[in-house]
């Protein structure tokens, strides 16, 4: 079986994936052979893989969860922006609409493994983004439609980027920031072109990995439940990981003299809000009451 991400092989992402085949093989003794393919290396990114996977012309992909908010608005949940305080209640919401992406992906021939969290976004640049000010008219890549509406609530000028266009356009000049995790700063040496990061705490948005159903079925029932059990065990595994990964990138960034602006003031973080605010609204209203049961259930502090 093939395997695709987007990402480079020194991702949080990519070593959940490696975790996963390893726990895969260990389960089944060897009996399935699964490479992972990471740098977009099958010309793949994150936009291609839903319907890739649907269509078998690869098997299990590591997806960006905005990527297929085309295909559904519930996978804009992840990344709606200042709606999380923290992975505890980025688990929690991830578990609350588990079977409302479980559904999805069912509907469309493939079925939902593992998430993978990032840590939380924020935002690269050359020159320091600690205030509104600093914000206006800035180039800035956005991942997802909401980082693109706040942003340009913001006053920014968002661009909405696939990851591997983005080095390229930092080296160009085309964009001036980066709307992202320290960690995939980090993994993309970013300090080459940026000289500053601003802790933000946008949001810690989920990649998920998804599996053709087909080639799931042929297999034998037991190898069906040993790759739950490695899912399971995987899904374990990347949210302790993401717990553990922000104080490692900011030593990082601290030894390739990165500035870090965290936490942020007060006056700047209510602006994000607020920008933020109108996105969080219109997502509900694209929802309907299936968005608002997730949100109820989520503020209400109850678990699935």
């Amino acid at each position: 079986m093939d395997f695709s991400n987007e990402y480079n092989a020194n991702s949080i992402h990519a070593q959940g994936d490696a975790y996963f085949i390893e726990q895969v093989r260990e389960l089944t003794d060897g009996e399935i052979d699964i490479t992972l393919h990471t740098g977009g290396a099958l010309g793949f990114k994150s936009g291609d893989h839903f319907y890739g996977v649907a269509d078998n012309v690869v098997q299990i992909a590591d997806t960006l969860s905005g990527t297929m908010s085309g295909i559904d608005p519930i996978f804009l949940l992840s990344s709606l922006p200042f709606l999380v305080n923290g992975v505890d209640e980025a688990r929690q919401l991830y578990e609350i609409a588990r079977p409302h992406y479980d559904e999805v992906f069912e509907d469309n021939d493939q079925i939902l493994l593992y998430a993978s969290p990032w840590p939380a976004s924020g935002i690269w640049s050359r020159e320091a983004v600690t205030s509104s000010e600093n914000l206006q008219n800035l180039k800035i890549r956005t991942f997802d439609r909401n980082g693109t509406e706040t942003l340009r609530n913001a006053g920014a000028a968002p661009v909405s980027l696939s990851w591997g266009d983005v080095v390229p356009l930092l080296a160009t000049g085309g964009i001036d920031a980066v709307l992202t995790s320290a960690e995939a700063g980090t993994n993309a040496s970013f300090w080459e072109h940026q000289q500053h990061f601003s802790g933000i705490q946008y949001a810690i948005p989920l990649n998920m990995v998804h599996m053709n159903r087909d080639a799931f079925e042929s297999l034998s029932a037991e190898q069906q439940e040993a790759f739950r059990e490695a899912a399971r065990r995987t899904d374990e595994h990347n949210w302790q990981a993401v717990r553990e990964r922000t104080q490692s990138n900011y030593a990082t960034l601290d030894e390739h003299d990165v500035t870090i602006h965290d936490p942020i003031s007060s006056d700047f973080q209510q602006a994000l809000a607020d920008a933020a605010s109108p996105v969080v609204s219109g997502w509900q209203d694209t929802m309907g009451e299936r968005g608002q049961a997730i949100l109820d259930t989520f503020h209400n502090g109850q678990t699935p």
